[in-house]
């Protein structure tokens, strides 16, 4: 890795490194027109998929030690932008407090894409138990009055995450019952969900919010303008 390149750092909260692998690639070719690189890195300790509030809680102590770690070390001083690959944000606001760059979660970006012009948006995920936890983020980024609520697959996520297939049919329902309660744009809300949220973006009848490449777009719009890290 040439020492010149700055990089943008991903911190997938998850355990799952299949999954790093995967946003990793997802987010590189955002930035394929750039001088930046993506490097990936994964949370030591907790599930390897965040399905309930108290794990997503505390994946903000682990996303903080992998993170900080990585800055510690011989890489460190070429970062120049952190994205939190986990669609609840753990650990951005305490990382965003602590450090002089952009720190940016998929949830915090895909909302404020979603939500842009005062279009009204709507959420489809497979993790029901985070649903109040995804409604605190859009009333900390102030959408409350865009929103158009969460609709769920029908199957629970580690059954969805061993399936791509059902995993797509069950979120592209999941869209298209978020359109009939007046949504112009679908957030596909989590960072696993990344690849079927690619193909879920030809859906016609919603603009298909991505979080990775929304986080990506963010992180532009902050390194080119010096805006803060937070709203």
């Amino acid at each position: 890795m040439s020492a010149k390149v700055p990089l943008v750092l991903l911190v997938n909260p998850n355990t799952n490194t299949s999954t790093t692998l995967m946003m990793r690639e997802l987010a590189a070719a955002e930035f394929t027109d750039s001088d930046l690189l993506v490097v990936g890195i994964t949370a030591l300790a907790g599930p390897r998929m965040l399905i309930d509030p108290a794990n997503l809680d505390g994946a903000k102590v682990h996303v903080r030690e992998v993170v900080k770690d990585y800055l510690s070390g011989p890489d460190g001083s070429r970062v120049i932008a952190i994205i939190v690959a986990a669609i609840g944000d753990p650990g951005r606001a305490e990382l965003s407090l602590e450090l002089a760059i952009p720190v940016v979660g998929i949830g915090e970006a895909a909302i404020l894409a979603a939500s842009r012009n005062g279009r009204r948006f709507g959420m489809a995920t497979s993790t029901p138990l985070l649903v109040p936890s995804l409604t605190e983020l859009v009333m900390a980024h102030q959408r409350t009055e865009y929103f158009c609520g969460v609709r769920l697959t029908e199957s629970d996520p580690l059954t969805l995450a061993a399936n791509p297939e059902a995993q797509f049919l069950e979120l592209q329902a999941a869209v298209r019952r978020c359109v009939a309660d007046g949504a112009k744009a679908v957030i596909i809300a989590g960072g696993p969900l990344s690849e079927t949220a690619r193909r879920l973006s030809k859906e016609p009848n919603a603009a298909i919010i991505e979080p990775l490449p929304s986080a990506c777009q963010l992180i532009r719009e902050r390194l080119r303008t010096g805006e803060p890290a937070t709203l």
